[in-house]
């Protein structure tokens, strides 16, 4: 009878004194993996520019037609987007459309709260999407450095 009691006493008191495991989750954060596929956003150049350059690859890969793309050439002769949505709530976020980009434009970073009472405020605008980019450059850019290396 004493084997079965000892036994019960030892490992909760050795719990007692085990550190937390716990984490107090709007405060405090888990690492997220660099692979990690988040809300979408549209990245710029260091100049300030766009780097989409209406390539359209994204929108050809995306298995679920999320994303909408129109373009107009400009004077130069190249292409920039006159309209990029993205619809949330068909996205499966697969990652196809940041793999197949040529120029890093559009890529799923690192933010998961993005959770709305409205299915219009996950319809994502250019706007939107180059607000994200402009919001998320720092923890952008350090993902895709890592990503490269791992291609």
């Amino acid at each position: 009878m004493t084997e079965l009691t000892w036994s019960p006493l030892f490992f909760s008191t050795w719990a007692a004194f085990e550190p937390d495991h716990i984490i107090h989750y709007p405060w405090e954060k888990g690492p997220l993996s660099p692979m990690f596929r988040g809300e979408h956003a549209l990245r710029r150049y260091p100049t300030g520019e766009e780097r989409c350059i209406a390539c359209k690859l994204c929108e050809a890969t995306c298995p679920a037609f999320a994303i909408t793309i129109e373009s107009e050439p400009r004077p130069d002769g190249s292409r920039r987007t006159t309209k990029y949505d993205i619809d949330m709530t068909k996205c499966i976020f697969c990652g196809f459309c940041q793999e197949a980009c040529p120029v890093d434009a559009i890529v799923e970073g690192p933010n998961f709260e993005y959770a709305t009472f409205l299915h219009e405020e996950l319809l994502y605008d250019k706007k939107k999407l180059i607000e994200n980019g402009d919001k998320w450059e720092p923890q952008l850019a350090r993902i895709m450095e890592v990503k490269t290396r791992t291609r």
